[in-house]
Formats: structure tokens, C-alpha cells, sequence
């Protein structure tokens, strides 16, 4: 059944979205003279990605049907007898990641059809987007680690470059600054890791380097002792945490919202920040022998998925609440793979994608409706203006909060069930943290459903648009039950970003009197069919992902580490799954968190007031992100600086300009003075000097005290 997947055709999946990117990025820009208009731009990007998409379809089916493929394309260079290729592993994770990537990508190439109408960067936002949906391919089809290193770092740029995109704002230009910066940190482990594997394996090939992880668990790091096997793969970690914003690489992602909404979708949501997520599952065969590698990365994922959701409660940006709820979920996918349920951690990867890319896009509708206001407390009732984004962001919702029978139920369920059963160290924190998030999740989901679809329309009014007004007064609009609804955040971060798009879509805020619109086919259009995996996908796939063989040879899993057995053992048939998560813990804290939020929202708007006034020392903590900004700004920053200042007066001033070339010239000017004295013209001082210099010869060669 190989025989039925082709090099030829594997390399159209990544080239394709190439060839996309570079019609726009070269001809639709200034770069060779805007020789094609927005039309073909986006004609020639969309393809490319919709051509990937049916041959990464057609890959995913020849899997299914037991062929697979794991060949060299181009060796690049040998050096000694370490091999440096392009290569691709497909197997039932590389296809079913290849699907996800290429399917939301699509998604949102069309919905930036509409959103991106009015911007001049039309066509360089196409080139940017499919660009990174190369580089995400290149990612995820790599059979060897420099391929992956390329993809990963590749994936960075690119975001970089879309968070950035409006790169007249500061604002934007310390946003994708700040996120180069921490992934750098998460990639210099990352590169460690990898460096310790080949130096231990001499290979660079997954398939050469699984082959040996017995032999590699016994082995230590030279000079210091650690388990090597241990060491590299908290290395590789690390540049998980950075990729995947986990605790406390994490700082990155909320700031990323800078970019426009459609980038948040594909980037923030459902392809980059998974990356992580899909490296650890690949090197499931090195992870699973370092209970110490589990265990750190358990305890990293419980913190992220607790700690952030918690952020989310008192965002007024509405895409900022959606951003700190993929922090949140990217620590529930964390926990499962340090509960060694990686197969669960890709299903919830999976899942999570349509209904949080649902989410983001379902924002950026609002946002367009609003004409590009994003502060929630300025809007309300939204439900009878914009019906097709009402119901899609419902049900989205209702599936991130894992709603039985939606999509996220299934997965989220089975992350909070491996970490029961699971033995890893760590897991009794874990377990505490993904229930608890369960409630904090569905609290801060439905707030912000609440405050934008139902309840007073309070746009339309002369605070929703006066930006200086809403900044000066927000601490007094805060206390007096924020807008009519009682929301007590005073102005915080979301509002220090509350123009995040105005400076591109020029009027900001609805006028008095004007209404919101639905938005355009080519904004629906994407939400609706991103709609339907958000709900269904969870209930066809369960079965075969977690529990069929859909992962076999793919994800290997000790025999001590048993909580995927424990979950096969308690399954019987996702209906039979849904139906028994009516009677469970997490079904009740959801609707208890549904209910709080309706009302604290819509019943009795004094009540958060009323929690501001006896906890203002926790919201403001909460409100300062818990202070990472400012321990990163202090201790990193400034210990960078300090560092750098030291280095420069005393390496730089010092030590080259003072001693090595300030000193050497005066020390050349000393004997240039030294020897002058002897050039006085009488022929006394020249045999002075020579007798002096036989002298001093005679001794050195024939010394008297020898």
C-alpha cells in the first residue's frame, strides 16, 4: 500500500501554499512592481492551499488504508557519516496534522477575503499567511530533525512578520519583537536538545534515533551525571514551552493579538502554537523513558492551564479573552502529554483548532460588525444584528467549555480522565488544575458571550467611540457597574490595545445611531463550515483515534504508564460517552460556570462590582498578568542590560579600548620617548648605545651564572 503515496505528490502539499505565497509576496507587491491586483493574489493563494488540502485528504485516506512513506527528497550535505536532508514521514500523525493545518488555513485564507478588504497590505497579508502555511507543512511532514529545526524557526519568522504587519504602530512592533525574543529563549533548548541527540546518536533521522533511545536512557551527559535521555528531552520541552506559550514562555501570545484577526485564527489558535504539542507526540518513543521529563512537563501544563484562565475573566478585549483561552487549553494538551496520553493530546490539538479557530474568526466578525471596536463592554444584543456569527460563536463556545456531545467534550473529557488514572509525579496538582479550569473556563466563555450577544445594546453611544474619553474615565465607568452591565475591570492591558485595528480600518466604533451588520458571505461562509467539525469531529473520531489503531507504530506508550488502558477500559462507544458526562464533575462545573456568568451578566451586575470592591489586591494582580511583564522587564531585561553595561565599560572600555589598544599605543609612545633620547647626534651616545647592546647580548647568550 505504500507504493500509493509519491514523493512527486507529497512535495505539491508544502510547495503549492510556496508558490501561492510567492505570486503574491512578488508580483502583488511593491517588490516587482504590483504587477497582479488583489484578485489574483488571492486567487493564486487560496488555490495553492486548497490543492494541498485535497492531496493532504487523498494522504490521509492511503493511511487509513495502510500505506505510509518515509524517504529523503534532498540530501542537502554528509558531514561524516551525519546525513542532512529534506525528507518526509507521513503516518497517521504527520496526515492527520497536514489536514488541520491545510483546512483552517483555507478557512481563513477565505475569510480574509472580507476582512482584509479595506487594508493596503491586501496582498502581502495573502503572501505572509501562506508562507507560514508552508513552513507549518515542512514542520509537521519532517522525517529528521533539521527539517523540523527549519519549520519551527521558519513558523517563528512568519509569525513575526503577521503579528508585525501593521508595522507603524509601536505597539505592533513591541508585540512582534517581545515574541521573536521569548521563542528565541524556548529555541535555544530546543536546539540544545536536538544537539544532545545527535551528539549521543549520530543521526539526525527520527527513525535512527528511536531505533537507539534504550541505549541513549542509560547514558549520561558528559562532565556533569544527568540521564541524557532525561536532559535532552526537558531541552526539547523548553522549546515547546516557547512555541506553545507555556508557563513562563507564555507572554508572548496574549500581545500577539496586535496582528489582525485572521492571523490570530491560524497562528494563535490552531497551527503554530500546536507545534509543540505535535513535537513531544513525535518523539513519544524518547519521552516515555524519562519519568522526569513527564513529570516537569505535568506540572508546566497544570500551571499554564489553572493560572491563565484565570486572566481570562477579566479581559474587556474580546479577542483577548479568546487568546488567554488558548493558553488555557494549550496547558490542558500539555497535561495529557505529560499524563503520557499523547494520542489524547493531538485529539484535543485536533478539536480544539475548528472550535478555536470558530472562535477567533467568530471575534474578528463581531470586530468588523462593530466597525473595529473590540472592548466588549461597548457592546451587547448583538444576537438580532448578527445571527449567523450569534449561533457559530455559540457553538463554538459550547464547545470549548466541553458540552457533551460537541466536539471539545470528548477530548477535554479525556485529558481530565488520563490525568486520574495517570502515576506520573506531578498528576495530583494536574488533576486538581484541569477541573478546577473546567469552571474557570466555562465562567469566562459565556461572560464574554453574555456581554457581546445579549443583554443592553450599549453601542451606538459617545463612550463606545470616544477612545480618550473611554481611557481617562474607564477606573469611574469601572465602579459604576461598567456600562450598565456591572463589569468592574478598570482599564487594563485590553485597553492600553483597545485600537488594535483602528489605525488600519480607519473609524473606530459604531456612531450614535448606527447599528451592527452581519458581515460579508466570504466572513460567514468560514464560520459555518468551521461550524461543523466543532461539533461533530469529536464524536467520529474518538473511536478510532483514541482507541482503534489509528496511532499504532505511531505513538508508542510504556508499560508503566498506564492511563490510556484505563481509558479503553471505561469506554464503550462515544454516545455511551456522552450520555455517562452528564453525570460527571466536569458537566456540572461547566453549567455552574455558565450560570455564574449569567448572573454575574445579565441577572445581578453588581456582583463582580462587588468582588472588585473586597478583592481589588487579587484583580490587580490578576490585572498585571500576575507581574511576568514586569519580573521579565526587571530580572531579564534589566539583567541583560546590566550585563551588557558591565561587559561594555569593563570588556569594551576597559579592557580592548584601555589596556589592549589605547595601552599598546602608549606603550609604543613610552619606548618611542625611551629610544629618542638616544638619537642626540654625538657619536659617544651611539657607542654608549652599542656597547650597551653587546653587552646585553654577551649576557643573554653567555650568561655569568650558568
Amino acid at each position: 500500500m505504500a507504493g500509493q503515496l509519491s514523493s512527486s505528490m507529497l512535495l505539491a502539499v508544502p510547495l503549492a501554499p510556496l508558490a501561492g505565497s510567492a505570486i503574491a509576496g512578488l508580483l502583488g507587491t511593491k517588490f516587482l512592481g504590483n504587477v497582479v491586483g488583489r484578485k489574483v493574489s488571492h486567487t493564486a493563494t487560496i488555490l495553492g492551499v486548497l490543492i494541498a488540502l485535497i492531496i493532504s485528504v487523498q494522504t490521509l485516506m492511503a493511511v487509513l488504508d495502510g500505506a505510509s512513506f518515509n524517504q529523503d527528497i534532498y540530501t542537502w550535505m554528509t558531514v561524516g557519516t551525519v546525513k542532512l536532508a529534506v525528507g518526509f514521514q507521513i503516518d497517521a500523525l504527520s496526515a492527520m496534522m497536514m489536514c488541520v493545518v491545510t483546512s483552517v488555513s483555507l478557512m481563513v485564507h477565505i475569510y480574509t477575503i472580507g476582512y482584509m478588504a479595506e487594508d493596503e497590505g491586501y496582498n502581502r497579508f495573502f503572501s505572509y499567511i501562506s508562507l507560514f502555511t508552508f513552513s507549518m507543512l515542512m514542520l509537521v511532514m519532517s522525517n529528521n530533525f533539521l527539517q523540523l529545526f527549519f519549520g519551527w524557526e521558519a513558523v517563528g519568522l512568519v509569525s513575526y512578520l503577521l503579528i508585525g504587519f501593521w508595522y507603524t504602530r509601536p505597539t505592533a512592533i513591541f508585540a512582534n519583537m517581545k515574541a521573536f525574543l521569548v521563542n528565541r529563549v524556548g529555541d535555544f533548548g530546543f536546539i540544545l536538545g536536538i544537539g544532545l541527540l545527535l551528539a549521543a546518536s549520530g543521526s539526525m533521522q527520527y527513525t535512527d534515533v528511536f531505533a537507539q533511545a534504550d541505549k541513549l536512557a542509560g547514558m549520561t551527559v558528559p562532565g556533569i551525571g544527568w540521564p541524557l535521555l532525561t536532559a535532552a528531552c526537558i531541552c526539547l520541552f523548553i522549546g515547546a514551552m516557547g512555541k506553545s506559550a507555556q508557563f513562563p514562555l507564555h507572554v508572548w501570545l496574549p500581545d500577539s493579538m496586535e496582528g489582525p484577526t485572521p492571523i490570530s485564527a491560524l497562528i494563535h489558535a490552531a497551527t503554530m502554537v500546536t507545534a509543540g504539542i505535535f513535537m513531544v507526540s513525535r518523539m513519544s518513543p524518547l519521552f516515555e523513558l524519562s519519568d522526569g521529563a513527564l513529570s516537569f512537563i505535568i506540572v508546566i501544563g497544570s500551571i499554564t492551564a489553572l493560572f491563565m484562565g484565570f486572566l481570562g475573566i477579566i479581559q474587556n478585549d474580546i479577542k483577548r479573552v479568546v487568546a488567554y483561552s488558548t493558553l488555557s487549553q494549550l496547558g490542558y494538551m500539555t497535561v495529557a502529554l505529560g499524563a503520557s496520553a499523547y494520542s489524547v493530546a493531538v485529539f484535543h490539538l485536533m478539536t480544539h483548532a475548528f472550535f478555536k479557530a470558530l472562535l477567533f474568526l467568530g471575534a474578528g466578525s463581531v470586530i468588523i460588525g462593530m466597525h473595529h471596536d473590540q472592548d466588549m463592554r461597548n457592546m451587547g444584543g448583538l444576537r438580532k444584528y448578527m445571527p449567523i456569527t450569534w449561533i457559530t460563536s455559540l457553538l463554538g463556545s459550547l464547545a470549548l467549555i466541553g458540552t457533551p456531545f460537541f466536539s471539545g467534550f470528548y477530548s477535554k473529557d479525556s485529558i481530565i480522565e488520563a490525568v486520574h488514572a495517570t502515576n506520573i509525579p506531578g498528576a495530583g496538582f494536574a488533576n486538581f488544575a484541569v477541573l478546577a479550569g473546567v469552571f474557570i473556563t466555562a465562567f469566562y466563555s459565556f461572560r464574554m458571550y453574555f456581554l457581546v450577544f445579549h443583554g443592553e445594546e450599549r453601542f451606538g453611544k459617545a463612550h463606545a467611540h470616544d477612545d480618550h474619553a473611554h481611557a481617562h474615565d474607564a477606573k469611574q465607568q469601572a465602579v459604576a457597574a461598567g456600562h450598565g452591565h456591572g463589569d468592574p475591570h478598570a482599564l487594563h492591558d485590553s485597553d492600553a490595545h483597545h485600537e488594535e485595528e483602528h489605525d488600519a480600518h480607519g473609524h473606530h466604533g459604531l456612531a450614535p445611531g448606527q447599528k451592527p451588520h452581519e458581515s460579508p458571505w466570504v466572513v460567514t461562509l468560514p464560520l459555518i463550515l468551521l461550524a461543523i467539525p466543532s461539533v461533530i469531529i469529536g464524536y467520529l473520531a474518538i473511536g478510532p483515534m483514541l482507541h482503534g489503531d489509528f496511532f499504532k507504530d505511531v505513538i508508542f506508550v510504556g508499560e508503566n504508564h498506564t492511563a490510556m488502558e484505563s481509558l479503553r477500559e471505561e469506554f464503550h462507544g462515544a454516545l455511551g460517552m456522552a450520555i455517562h458526562g452528564l453525570q460527571t464533575a466536569p458537566f456540572w462545573l461547566a453549567l455552574a460556570g455558565v450560570v455564574c456568568a449569567y448572573y454575574c451578566y445579565m441577572v445581578n451586575p453588581r456582583v463582580p462590582a462587588w468582588f472588585y470592591s473586597k478583592f481589588k489586591p487579587l484583580h490587580t494582580l490578576l490585572d498585571n498578568k500576575y507581574y511576568m511583564d514586569k519580573f521579565n522587564e526587571v530580572v531579564f531585561a534589566g539583567g541583560a542590560r546590566a550585563i551588557g553595561g558591565g561587559l561594555w565599560k569593563v570588556g569594551d572600555r576597559a579592557l580592548i579600548d584601555g589596556l589592549v589598544v589605547n595601552g599598546s599605543a602608549k606603550l609604543v609612545g613610552w619606548f618611542a620617548l625611551l629610544t629618542r633620547t638616544f638619537q642626540t647626534g654625538y657619536i659617544y651616545h651611539y657607542a654608549f648605545v652599542m656597547i650597551v647592546g653587546v653587552l646585553a647580548t654577551l649576557l643573554y647568550f653567555f650568561p655569568f651564572w650558568r
